[in-house]
């Protein structure tokens, strides 16, 4: 549970009040990370804003599916509960693939993904546990599967924010919402 007590709804500035219950509207529910940052909104702001910058990001060479592929793998290696679970839920839905989240979350290496996606999981996990041994030949293994510069900075980034992120639910106690654990793993009911 979290350490941190979370905010009700209705005590919270307009914006991220208005936000939330957007969120709420889309999913059905609210996801954990809202609540539990809102507790300070300057910082909630400033979260989001970079979360959205990272991944919401139309010009981008990575898909939205790769993009979510990074967070639960490196979250993966950071040991966040939380991430693993609510990304990997976004990553199964937008992949339309019920087993690739675990599969990258455990070993991205024999995963059901393609060689392209895999040279950017190794440079991610090398972002994540070893960036201070990056050098020239991992921009040009990545070059090499059609990656420009600006998404291997999209790889880097997203790994660096979500280390980020993968802390501060690491040690506030933050859990994933139930409704994670089943999203995109059975078809959704019909209306």
């Amino acid at each position: 549970m979290n350490r941190y007590p979370v905010p009700e709804i209705h005590n919270l500035p307009q914006d991220i009040r208005e936000k939330i219950l957007e969120v709420q509207d889309k999913a059905g529910f609210v996801p954990q990370v809202f609540l539990s940052l809102a507790r300070r909104p300057a910082e909630w702001r400033a979260f989001f804003a970079y979360h959205d910058a990272l991944m919401l990001r139309e010009d981008s060479g990575l898909s939205k599916g790769e993009r979510e592929m990074i967070v639960t793998t490196t979250s993966a290696a950071n040991h966040c509960l939380y991430c693993v679970i609510a990304h990997g839920a976004i990553l199964r839905i937008y992949e339309k693939k019920p087993l690739v989240a675990d599969q990258v979350a455990i070993n991205y290496r024999k995963a059901d993904i393609s060689e392209r996606q895999r040279a950017m999981l190794e440079f991610a996990m090398k972002t994540c546990l070893n960036s201070h041994e990056i050098n020239e030949a991992d921009f040009s293994a990545l070059h090499a599967h059609g990656f420009s510069d600006e998404d291997i900075w999209d790889i880097a980034s997203i790994t660096a924010f979500f280390g980020m992120s993968n802390r501060i639910a690491n040690f506030s106690g933050m859990l994933p919402n139930p409704e994670f654990y089943l999203m995109g793993r059975v078809p959704k009911e019909k209306k």
